[in-house]
């Protein structure tokens, strides 16, 4: 006799125009195998824009696809997939990476609307599931950019980024290319990676990178938008009351409000047993501390990206260029922006400046003071150029403004302790993420290892630059209005 169930579905998405619209629907639970507990999850998956490509970046997009489910409406767990048995679309990948979810993206080169249908992903039934049993399950997807293997550059060009990274040595216009994920020295000897710290919080420069700190030569998967104040929601609404009491954005550690701040529309009412709720879901998640952002990513099984990586994400293997922004180039508009169907999911900016780069910062940011929707500025180009979106050598969209990066940083023992362990899906059950201690966490070191890169909408530009690392090393670990996250997979061997 089969469990009863009772299937629910959800989505990590952006309903935007000129962006994914990633969809999950039709879900149901198929060829139930009694004998070896097992059962096929299966669901129709869709977004638009979606690409691969064989030239030039030479990369393709992707959805993350995790699932949780409940049993007898307890609590939510991660479920536990199988490469065996899970049957992927005509024309499509379905990639199981450990047991935590699934890498799904276009088999051959081809752009446009991808829509797949009649996905079966292997689900390994808990033994808690009984033959009385009432089975709610849910799909998550987030649209991921695939960045490939190879060497890249960081730092070392001829402008003045603070902090910027050099080779030792060398002058600092001198760029340091990554060439491998070997061990690396931090010095001002040659053959080693050095940076400058005059002002800021550029670092200690000393250390060493262990070959297990991920800097960016191997394959990686990045978010391409910060995340949603929708995911957050989403994410939050799997939680015991417990969870959501510790790590909600609407209390003292947040932005002590339920009313909307700062563009921040999460509202909750605690101990009500409610769901939390959002007025801006398209919005980053701001108001996040360092806590908040490692459960996040521990319960979606991906991991914190590191400063390495976001350089590589926005230049890709191309050599540095003086004061060059996540789009390729220096060159920025600075027409302060008008804002058109301000909070709904086709928030657009009207006045764009055609063949130029564009960010939400300081100069754009206009009478709506705030970050601006996920991907607003490619749903609002005319020219759909790299410039005019913002987007970086990969796809990466708003790594240059709209809220800064959280990354982990070289500039401290704490950082350097990374690994690269992902998530596991799982969160303790205070909240706290359970991946172990080579995440930086500031219920022990109050944010220590972290960084902030990018810059954000009142920031001005010349911290929006991509070497530019002035709180490259910052320890601070509480939360406001400026700063976002996003997270990273590496790509499976």
């Amino acid at each position: 006799m089969k469990p009863i169930l009772s299937l629910v579905f959800t989505l990590l998405c952006f309903n935007i125009a000129i962006s994914n619209n990633i969809q999950v629907s039709n879900i149901s639970l198929e060829n139930f195998n009694d004998p070896a507990n097992w059962a096929h999850v299966e669901f129709d998956l869709s977004w638009e824009n979606s690409w691969r490509i064989s030239s030039g970046p030479s990369n393709w997009d992707a959805a993350w696809v995790f699932v949780k489910y409940r049993i007898d409406n307890g609590n939510w767990f991660h479920a536990n997939i199988n490469q065996t048995n899970t049957n992927a679309p005509g024309g499509s990948i379905v990639e199981v990476v450990g047991d935590d979810g699934a890498l799904i993206y276009r088999a051959t080169d081809g752009s446009g609307e991808f829509v797949l249908q009649d996905i079966q992903i292997r689900w390994d039934l808990p033994s808690a599931a009984t033959t009385e049993s009432i089975i709610d399950v849910k799909v998550f997807a987030i649209e991921m950019v695939y960045i490939p293997e190879g060497s890249f550059y960081v730092g070392g060009t001829s402008g003045d980024e603070i902090n910027k990274f050099y080779a030792g040595g060398s002058s600092t216009s001198t760029s340091f290319q990554i060439t491998s994920e070997a061990a690396l020295t931090i010095s001002n000897n040659p053959g080693d990676l050095y940076y400058t710290a005059d002002v800021g919080d550029g670092g200690d420069q000393t250390g060493t990178l262990s070959a297990n700190y991920p800097k960016g030569f191997n394959d990686f998967y990045m978010m391409k938008y910060e995340v949603s104040q929708g995911q957050w929601i989403e994410f939050f609404n799997t939680l015991t009351e417990t969870q959501k009491t510790n790590l909600d954005v609407t209390g003292p550690g947040g932005k002590n409000s339920d009313d909307e701040f700062v563009r921040n529309g999460v509202s909750w009412a605690e101990g009500s047993g409610a769901s939390a709720t959002t007025t801006r879901p398209d919005i980053p998640i701001t108001y996040v501390s360092v806590f908040l952002v490692n459960s996040y990513l521990d319960w979606s099984a991906l991991r914190p990206m590191t400063e390495l990586e976001f350089e590589k994400a926005c230049r890709g293997p191309v050599l540095p260029k003086p004061g060059e922004f996540a789009w390729g180039s220096a060159n920025i508009a600075s027409t302060p922006h008008q804002v058109f169907s301000a909070g709904f999911s086709s928030e657009f900016i009207n006045n764009l400046d055609q063949n130029t780069g564009n960010a939400i910062y300081v100069e754009t940011n206009g009478t709506l003071s705030g970050p601006k929707r996920c991907g607003i500025l490619a749903a609002s180009s005319v020219n759909h150029s790299r410039e005019e979106t913002g987007g970086s050598y990969y796809g990466v969209m708003e790594l240059s403004g709209n809220v800064y990066e959280r990354c982990i940083s070289v500039g401290n023992p704490r950082g350097r302790a990374f690994t690269g362990l992902h998530g596991n899906g799982f969160i303790s059950s205070t909240g706290e993420g359970t991946v172990g201690s080579t995440w930086p966490d500031d219920n022990i070191t109050l944010g220590d290892g972290f960084g902030y890169r990018g810059a954000g909408y009142v920031n001005q530009s010349i911290y929006m630059r991509v070497s530019d690392r002035n709180d490259a090393a910052n320890s601070f670990s509480g939360s406001n209005g400026r700063i976002g996250f996003r997270g990273v997979r590496t790509a499976p061997n």
